[in-house]
């Protein structure tokens, strides 16, 4: 994995990815803050060496290095699912090549459905904790002590004074933004009656098909890491209906404006 972090480094390097101070994940259906973004370079994942390609067709591909309120940053549209068949070694890749870049923020986004009923569709949902079931640990290879502590803590995956500044800004912009448990699990089926009860019992607070193998290794690699759900759907297992995945996108656009504007003044006091 070394060899390949190094060529994939290289070849971005050339490209013109010049020392970037944060990177960001966007998940299902948020691409409006690249609107933001003055971009000054752009690579398809499918011409980066050794790099993943996005399967799912919601889901650009996209490496994208440019400036975002006075910051240098590297923003990945599109991200890996173990879903698509890929491990969990080639989801956390980005991760790793971002780091060697030079980031030291990691800022991550998902869509995913809200577990506690408290919660609102259209809302916004700060990680505290997270709770892994996607069955595997994407730092579980040989070698990985190369790269990092191999028993990463987790005693605090996310970074309390990013997230102490999300809620500042989200008081002062009037945005609804709750605190709470995100579980991921594998997918891409989603969850049925009986499993939103377990997750419930578990003590999530929402549900998604991501983020927790990003967290972890940006952990692996000791990087300031924050992420924020849209919360696209509303998990009632006693009143569930048929989802749409059309719908959950199109919801995620629609409240993705409020978690630009955190990310946005997040990214000014960095």
């Amino acid at each position: 994995m070394i060899k390949f972090i190094e060529e994939t480094v290289e070849y971005l390097v050339e490209k013109g990815f010049d020392k970037p101070e944060v990177g960001i994940i966007l998940g299902t259906g948020l691409g409006q803050l690249l609107n933001e973004v003055t971009i000054l370079k752009e690579v398809s994942y499918n011409h980066i060496p050794n790099f993943p390609t996005a399967t799912v067709e919601f889901h650009k591909g996209k490496l994208i290095y440019g400036e975002l309120e006075g910051k240098k940053v590297i923003v990945m549209q599109g991200r890996f699912h173990l879903y698509e068949g890929y491990t969990l070694q080639d989801v956390t890749y980005p991760v790793r090549i971002m780091e060697k870049l030079g980031i030291t923020t990691l800022l991550v986004s998902n869509a995913s459905g809200a577990i506690n009923l408290d919660f609102k569709k259209g809302e916004l949902m700060l990680i505290d904790d997270h709770i892994n079931l996607q069955g595997g640990s994407p730092l579980a290879f040989k070698g990985v002590e190369l790269l990092g502590e191999r028993f990463t803590d987790m005693s605090a995956p996310y970074n309390a004074e990013i997230n102490t500044k999300f809620k500042s800004i989200a008081k002062a912009n009037n945005i609804t933004l709750h605190e709470g448990v995100y579980a991921s699990v594998v997918g891409p089926q989603l969850e049925t009656r009986a499993e939103y009860r377990m997750l419930k019992t578990l003590g999530a607070d929402a549900v998604g098909m991501s983020t927790v193998p990003e967290i972890i290794v940006a952990n692996h690699l000791n990087l300031n890491v924050a992420a924020v759900s849209v919360l696209t759907d509303e998990c009632d297992p006693e009143n569930l209906k048929p989802v749409d995945i059309s719908e959950i996108i199109a919801m995620a656009e629609k409240a993705e404006p409020e978690m630009i504007i955190l990310f946005k003044a997040l990214i000014k006091t960095l």
